[in-house]
């Protein structure tokens, strides 16, 4: 529950913030065919590297990096390591209008009304034995550094859970575990909001709230009015279609919406035979690709016609370029918007040249 009862309303801000690095903006223009934005990429790591620092400068939920990274050790990558960043991505299904959220993917999709473009975000979803709703709501009121009265069932789980006996009342800051700024939706009790640790986002980390890293908030909070139509859906199968070929995009798939029934399998696969028909696609489909993308979950938007290349294929033919950044380091871990990052300059890189992208506006 949000103590300060201000709300603030911004009109729209399309981009700003400036952030060093050749980082992917976290905005796409629309497709005018088809529904898949973005690009996979590769960069190669060095010594101090840690998947979730390459993670969160890319705007990926650890859950994206790590399963599209199997066998790599998040914490400790190793020097001179590939690491896919799988910035691509089947968009939910229509309407693209206004916030729409994810839950399997752990993504916020955001559709500006005037823009014929999408944002988008990784979050934290709600941990196992809390649910959310699937349904449409809005976004009623926005707060700037909002103070956190502790709702009843949560403080009786931490003390149940961890023997925690946590504050009821949590004052403005970085330190708020509300984050610095929280969009309030129509359902009781649940925020859009960043979040004092951000090394979460990605992961199943709230009580049914969406929490964003910092400078993500930031971004996406001066954008959205009050009003914005928010929806929430269950889709770990994404299809999708780029330049006559089919793709399939899956995450794991939360038992909270799936505990009988069709199986993994069967779902995607009448997920694929769905978007065939309605939008009349007769590529050939190779099944067993299929059976082991929804296997594997790994996060990636893959192709999966008969003649199109597996992922390993695809993942080693990427041009990796050296990831040159330093790590966040202890000071980001807090709700507070980190600085940009410093060029970590490792061995035979200190002439590497820098890319300024226009990536969010800090209101």
């Amino acid at each position: 529950m949000i103590q300060n009862k201000q709300s603030i309303w911004f009109l729209p801000i399309v981009l700003g913030c400036l952030v060093l690095g050749t980082a992917q903006a976290s905005v796409f223009a629309l497709p005018n065919q088809g529904n898949i934005v973005g690009s996979l990429h590769a960069v190669t790591t060095h010594q101090d590297d840690t998947l979730l620092d390459i993670g969160r400068f890319y705007d990926l939920g650890y859950n994206q990096v790590t399963h599209a990274n199997p066998g790599v050790n998040p914490w400790l990558p190793g020097q001179a390591r590939k690491v896919v960043i799988p910035a691509q991505y089947v968009l939910p299904p229509k309407p693209w209008v206004g916030i729409v959220v994810d839950i399997p993917a752990r993504r916020i999709y955001y559709f500006p009304a005037h823009d014929h473009v999408v944002f988008t975000y990784p979050v934290g979803v709600f941990l196992p034995g809390w649910k959310e709703s699937l349904t449409t709501t809005e976004i009623i009121a926005k707060y700037r550094m909002p103070a956190w009265n502790v709702p009843k069932n949560i403080h009786a789980w931490f003390k149940k859970k961890f023997h925690m006996n946590i504050p009821w009342y949590w004052p403005p800051g970085p330190e708020n575990p509300m984050g610095e700024l929280a969009m309030e939706t129509g359902l009781s009790g649940i925020f859009i909001h960043g979040t004092y640790h951000p090394w979460g986002v990605g992961m199943r980390s709230s009580q049914g709230c969406f929490q964003m890293y910092p400078e993500n908030i930031a971004q996406l909070f001066p954008m959205v009015p009050v009003g914005t139509p928010v929806r929430i859906i269950d889709r770990p199968n994404l299809v999708g279609i780029d330049n006559g070929q089919l793709y399939l995009q899956s995450y794991k798939p939360l038992d909270t919406y799936h505990k009988e029934g069709f199986s993994d399998l069967q779902r995607a696969v009448m997920r694929i035979k769905l978007f065939m028909t309605k939008h009349g696609v007769h590529e050939k489909i190779n099944w067993g690709r299929v059976r082991r993308i929804v296997e594997e979950h790994n996060t990636v938007a893959l192709p999966i016609g008969v003649h199109s290349p597996s992922y390993q294929t695809l993942s080693a033919a990427l041009p990796a370029k050296p990831y040159a950044y330093a790590p966040y380091g202890p000071a980001a871990n807090s709700a507070a918007v980190p600085p940009p990052l410093a060029l970590a300059k490792p061995k035979n890189q200190e002439h590497l040249h820098v890319q300024v992208i226009l990536k969010g506006q800090k209101d």
